[in-house]
């Protein structure tokens, strides 16, 4: 192994343990990885950028949960092969098991996270739910989020490739990563093979290869009768395009998912609207049960000064009596012993 070959895979395995820490730890691990170094190396060291807080949690993601990952990725590879075969019915279906898987995900992103002493925000997961989104629309965004040295938000218009311009700390992980994801990637496109975890991935690849099976078959019965072979899409493309996948082909099975989700956020909408009638109805029952309550206590609490001021009243003319008994006795105890007086004197 030349000179080189071991410098890489030095700084490899060191920004693979740097961007494994805990995000307060990278700068102090990464001052204290460089001084023990060699100078060269300790240079290099240097210039790796701290990500930002969205690209470590999906690192910490990344190694916290590798096979969550690579269901994203072979999920990612479905999509893509359902997009270059026009399926819109997969992409449909396809779009929907994104949607779910994602929201499985944001949850273990965020435990992994906490595992390594940092909450994350919403807004920090709305970036890495974006990020995630891309790594299934491109295989060089999956390379990036499974290298666990992601340094950036990514993010794609389901159209253009993502920009991986400084996407991670060792390009050369990247490479490699992407070199594997991209054959992969390209077996598929040639033989759809949706995830294994995901009914609407099975039911893609049946529909797919039935549709190539007649169009096999249709080509056949034209050419045998003399006919140039024609696209499936001559309606609304007469001419073939020599270039690679598409743009208007990407958009419109992107326009699909689109509509898809569309009507997904309008059934949505339409239940939280009518889950709002029935609260903005509950709310006008407690708001009268209220207000009927609030009277009554007023009156209660008039009725209650009214009582303490009978009770006042009572209480003196009580004391009035009190004292005028207490006269009485006084009196006819006076009264009593002049008659005795009076009964001595004349005996």
């Amino acid at each position: 192994m030349g000179e080189k070959q071991l410098t890489d895979q030095r700084l490899a395995e060191m920004a693979q343990e740097l961007y494994g820490l805990p995000l307060e730890e990278f700068v102090a691990a990464r001052t204290a990885a460089a001084k023990s170094a060699d100078r060269e190396m300790a240079t290099i060291i240097r210039r790796l950028p701290k990500p930002s807080a969205a690209a470590w949690a999906v690192n910490m993601f990344a190694r916290y949960d590798p096979d969550s990952v690579r269901q994203l990725s072979e999920l990612g590879q479905s999509m893509r092969a359902a997009q270059d075969s026009l399926d819109a019915v997969a992409m449909r279906e396809l779009g929907q098991e994104r949607r779910r898987l994602l929201s499985e995900v944001m949850n273990t992103v965020r435990t992994a996270a906490e595992q390594r002493g940092r909450k994350i925000s919403d807004a920090v997961a709305t970036e890495v739910e974006e990020t995630l989104r891309a790594a299934t629309a491109d295989s060089g965004a999956a390379a990036a989020v499974r290298s666990g040295q992601l340094l950036k938000v990514l993010s794609s218009d389901g159209v253009d490739q993502v920009d991986l311009d400084g996407a991670v700390a060792v390009p050369q992980v990247l490479t490699d990563t992407l070199q594997n994801e991209t054959r992969n990637d390209g077996k598929d496109r040639r033989r759809p093979t949706p995830a294994a975890t995901t009914d609407a991935g099975q039911r893609s690849e049946k529909r797919g290869t039935k549709n190539r099976a007649q169009e096999s078959a249709e080509r056949k019965k034209k050419q045998a009768d003399g006919r140039a072979d024609k696209p499936r899409l001559q309606a609304v493309q007469p001419m073939r395009r020599p270039a690679l996948p598409s743009a208007l082909e990407k958009a419109l099975a992107s326009l699909a998912e689109a509509e898809a989700v569309t009507r997904s956020a309008a059934e949505d909408a339409a239940a939280a609207e009518s889950r709002l009638e029935e609260v903005e109805a509950d709310l006008g029952r407690l708001a009268e049960r209220s207000r009927r309550l609030r009277e009554e206590l007023k009156n209660l609490d008039r009725e209650l000064d009214r009582v303490r001021r009978e009770r006042e009243t009572a209480a003196i003319e009580a004391q009035q009596t009190s004292r005028a008994a207490d006269k009485g006795r006084r009196t006819e105890e006076l009264a009593r012993q002049r008659v005795l007086r009076l009964r001595d004197t004349q005996n």
